[in-house]
């Protein structure tokens, strides 16, 4: 039988007793600002930001996410994991939650599915799916892919002093080769026009499967058997990619740019991993679904 799960109702079992899920001090969400009027299209930042292991560790804020976005997020699962309705793909929120001092990233995910059970009325259950999936393997040439350096270790009296403020985003442009700029260690994605690049530093090859599997919408898994961590760059037509649900991911941006003329067909996602010495193949096996049972299109009161 499968069992549904409300936010709010979990708990977590031990020998020696019961204890509460944990639960944000503070926590706002409210519907997103609206695009602006003026019939010009301008880019929008999707996603999450603070929390345990970033430069705010106090505060985690959401901006323009849809509720299947926030559901994928709290429950950490992909958007092809994910079985509801259409709707929650439309209205999108900002949230702002203040997070208790020492705070795990496992801790965080059981406060947003909170949040959701409390002010969305959100119920879920799993349930198992058999679909196409993929595997990440080394090409028959052997991979290209550059290494990362060794990060230097600190100084002396270094792991105490202060986070550095973030540097200012970027302006985005784009470059000689049809595709959007971004710094060599910028650690992100953006889309404009259709075309996407994705910058990455210190790269496992498991967190890449983990990208690949969210650009493709469906699982992938690492067969490579690289244990190093890598610097990749990747560039690719990113309108043929989009997920099966509507959303963004956490680190992607959109805007309207003008283009030059295609000169050739530009590549895919799938293309573009070859170009790095690496292979996917198709397929097929058992799937983790999270299924919506009953969500509030409008949340509670703050």
């Amino acid at each position: 039988m499968m069992r549904s799960i409300a936010g709010l109702g979990l708990i977590a079992l031990a020998c020696c007793g019961v204890y509460a899920q944990p639960s944000f001090e503070v926590a706002s969400v409210k519907p997103s600002a609206p695009p602006s009027a003026t019939g010009v299209r301008m880019a929008r930042r999707v996603g999450c930001s603070g929390g345990p292991g970033s430069t705010d560790p106090g505060l985690l804020t959401c901006t323009n996410m849809n509720l299947s976005n926030l559901v994928t997020t709290a429950y950490d699962v992909y958007h092809f994991q994910l079985s509801g309705p259409d709707w929650m793909d439309n209205t999108m929120f900002d949230i702002t939650a203040k997070v208790p001092p020492g705070t795990t990233k496992e801790q965080l995910r059981l406060m947003e599915q909170g949040l959701l059970a409390e002010r969305f009325k959100l119920i879920v259950h799993y349930e198992k799916k058999e679909m196409q999936m993929y595997e990440l393997s080394v090409g028959k040439n052997g991979p290209k892919l550059k290494e990362s350096a060794e990060a230097p270790a600190p100084k002396e009296g270094e792991g105490s002093a202060p986070a550095p403020t973030p540097p200012a985003p970027p302006k985005f442009t784009m470059g000689s080769d049809g595709f959007p700029v971004l710094p060599s260690n910028s650690n992100m994605m953006i889309m404009m026009n259709g075309r996407a690049r994705r910058v990455q530093t210190n790269e496992t090859m498991g967190n890449f499967a983990r990208f690949l599997s969210g650009q493709l919408s469906r699982p992938v898994t690492d067969a490579t058997g690289l244990n190093g961590k890598y610097d990749t760059v990747l560039t690719w037509a990113s309108e043929v990619n989009m997920p099966a649900r509507a959303g963004t991911a956490a680190s992607s941006d959109a805007a309207a740019s003008t283009s030059a003329p295609e000169a050739e067909p530009l590549p895919t996602i799938i293309q573009a991993v070859q170009a790095l010495g690496l292979k996917l193949e198709q397929k097929k096996g058992p799937v983790d679904i999270l299924v919506i049972d009953h969500a509030e299109k409008q949340p509670t009161e703050n």
